[in-house]
């Protein structure tokens, strides 16, 4: 089945907010089984938004719309809607209640401009949303060539879409429809560029099944590998996928850090907890990226002990421990300093493990010497510390922070392998 989604706002046009409903729908959609055939967007103007969904449904199979469904005058898309499918808005019993029971547990009173939020159109059925009070609108519709296809309306709030999609919206299109089996498979690769894994692993990738695809998915110092697998319920050809890798490993081994993870930050996550190791980190030029992505995963507290963010001298100096004839001989973007650095706030914070950071990130504070993006990475654990030297050689300043901190990241999950 195919789908098109429709997302709806001005600030989306006009980039005052990230449209991330787009990538975020598209990626469950796929994992689904479902075809994305095609993404808009569309400001608040209601012949602009009449015309992509009257498109949209003769396209495709289904179309999914989020936005412009609140409580303030230019939420059009409900009035819209009604219109479009011939309906009238009706005030459903279960909308009002779960509007009534939101606005109840946060201790409001309920307006006549909230209750409007149960106005939906008659011809609609309503999936109900725990988690906000614009509802989500499931319409059913045949065209004049009997063509069957459906259309939801979503809230544009992003987590109370991706809810809705989870448990809502792609349980009953698969009731609805027949779709494919997809098989997805991530292999996270860094140390070596885009470019030059293409050519290293081209005999591979010419000799993959033809119902299996490759993507390579680029990030900052790092390349996702993602295999997708479609197959149909009624031919459920499944490829052999770890014999389907070893041939991978045979040419790219050396660069592959881990499997069945989105990202780096990921994959230490559910290394430390597995192996129940603790880590602390002492950051100068990443000025906390790294601590910020570990307690960004729910569950950081059962290995990540602290870090801190030690961008002076001083404070490499008096809190981390480093001393002062390294600084003084070697000056703070060293090999000399970043090994401290790692071991000191090991040993401060009582942690197997340690990451430490120390360069310049830019776009200026470069020399001849050290010019920007001058990086030293160090991950230490109780008997061993392994430093590493980068040159970004540009002054792109937060690239040069998410490449550092990706480095780091598979720095620590290769001293981790060492020992395997």
């Amino acid at each position: 089945m195919e789908v098109t989604i429709i997302n709806i706002g001005d600030e989306l046009l006009i980039g005052q907010v990230v449209n991330t409903n787009a990538s975020t729908m598209s990626n469950m959609l796929t994992t689904a089984g479902m075809e994305v055939r095609k993404t808009m967007v569309v400001g608040d103007v209601r012949q602009d938004i009449w015309d992509a969904i009257d498109e949209a449904l003769h396209e495709s199979d289904a179309v999914l719309v989020t936005g412009g469904l609140g409580p303030t005058k230019d939420d059009i898309t409900k009035k819209l809607l009604c219109e479009y499918f011939g309906s009238e808005l009706v005030e459903s019993q279960e909308a009002l209640d779960n509007v009534r029971r939101i606005f109840e547990s946060r201790g409001y009173e309920l307006t006549p401009v909230n209750r409007e939020q149960a106005l939906v159109p008659k011809c609609c059925e309503v999936l109900n949303n725990d988690l906000g009070t614009a509802p989500c609108m499931w319409f059913d519709h045949k065209d004049a060539n009997n063509h069957r296809s459906v259309l939801v309306s979503l809230p544009g709030v992003p987590f109370e879409m991706e809810w809705l999609m989870r448990n809502r919206v792609i349980p009953k299109l698969h009731e609805t429809f027949n779709t494919d089996i997809i098989i997805t498979k991530n292999i996270l690769v860094q140390g070596i560029g885009e470019s030059f894994l293409s050519d290293l692993i081209e005999p591979w990738e010419l000799s993959l099944p033809k119902n299996t695809k490759l993507a390579y998915l680029p990030v900052a110092g790092l390349t996702k590998l993602r295999l997708t697998i479609r197959t149909t319920h009624d031919n459920p050809n499944t490829p052999d996928i770890p014999k389907l890798l070893q041939g991978l490993y045979a040419l790219a081994g050396l660069y592959i850090v881990g499997e069945d993870c989105e990202t780096l930050d990921e994959l230490v996550h559910k290394t430390l907890i597995g192996r129940g190791l603790t880590l602390a980190t002492a950051e100068s030029c990443t000025g906390g990226n790294i601590a910020r992505l570990l307690t960004a995963q729910a569950g950081a507290s059962a290995y990540f002990r602290g870090g801190i963010v030690a961008y002076s001298n001083e404070v490499k100096e008096n809190t981390l421990g480093v001393r002062h004839s390294t600084l003084a001989a070697h000056g703070a973007v060293s090999e000399e300093t970043v090994r401290e650095m790692a071991e000191g706030v090991r040993q401060r914070l009582g942690t197997d493990l340690a990451i430490a950071t120390t360069g310049i990130a830019g776009p200026d504070g470069g020399t001849p010497e050290k010019p920007v993006g001058t990086v030293w990475i160090a991950v230490a654990n109780a008997t061993h510390t392994e430093a590493k030297l980068l040159q970004f050689g540009a002054n792109r300043r937060q690239q040069n922070i998410d490449r550092s901190t990706n480095q780091a990241f598979a720095m620590l999950i290769r001293l981790l392998c060492q020992k395997d």
